[in-house]
């Protein structure tokens, strides 16, 4: 099975970003992480546009864009231009998310759905064959540093299973709590995609860190 590490800036170095995004160039990794907060949908604020470009002049690396964004479909194409090469969208956030994932692969970038904790994936049964990917929310999201919410486990299996049963390619990330002691049972579990902020950029070795967590 398919696993992509993806570092996530929001525990980066905001004064020191392009050395950041240069190391991550340099390791294992396979996408750069994005997260967008707009203090609305989640209470926190983040980066934006201006951000995600200086970011993109920089990055060799796919950038995977996460919006936690009320209307999100307002800014679709302003993230494809500045430099996301994946978007994801918050089901919770999206009354219309069939027309929104039309939007995003329209823009030929991978098209996701966002999944806070307490929304069963029970709720993508609808969606599911349209998705090149879910961003499992393994922790509350707004901030970073989080431990892993148990019952994670548990929707990754639940989710995988509803994929395998339509013969659907899935990729699954997960996004919170990713540690160097949970991310083999993750893996495990079914997940793909390994969002991983202070496990990386916390890490006295990023770049280790990173190739340790390559290893199935």
């Amino acid at each position: 099975m398919k696993k992509l590490i993806a570092p996530s800036l929001l525990s980066a170095d905001f004064a020191n970003l392009q050395k950041d995004v240069e190391m991550v160039n340099n390791s294992q990794a396979d996408w750069i992480h994005f997260d967008v907060m707009d203090g609305s949908f989640v209470p926190n604020i983040s980066f934006g546009l201006p951000v995600l470009k200086a970011v993109k002049k920089y990055a060799t690396k796919p950038i995977d864009v996460h919006l936690m964004i009320v209307n999100p479909e307002k800014y679709l194409e302003a993230f494809q231009e500045a430099g996301a090469n994946s978007i994801s969208v918050h089901i919770e956030a999206c009354p219309h998310l069939h027309r929104n994932i039309q939007q995003i692969k329209k823009l030929n970038c991978l098209a996701g759905v966002a999944v806070n904790p307490h929304t069963p994936v029970s709720q993508l049964e609808d969606i599911i064959e349209d998705l090149d990917f879910v961003n499992l929310m393994t922790v509350n999201p707004g901030f970073g540093g989080q431990s892993l919410i148990e019952n994670s486990y548990k929707k990754i299996k639940q989710l995988r299973e509803m994929a395998d049963k339509r013969g659907k390619d899935l990729l699954i990330e997960v996004d919170g709590g990713v540690t160097l002691e949970n991310y083999q049972k993750l893996f495990e579990a079914g997940v793909n995609i390994f969002v991983a902020g202070n496990t990386v950029f916390g890490a006295p070795d990023p770049i280790a860190t990173i190739a340790e967590m390559k290893k199935h």
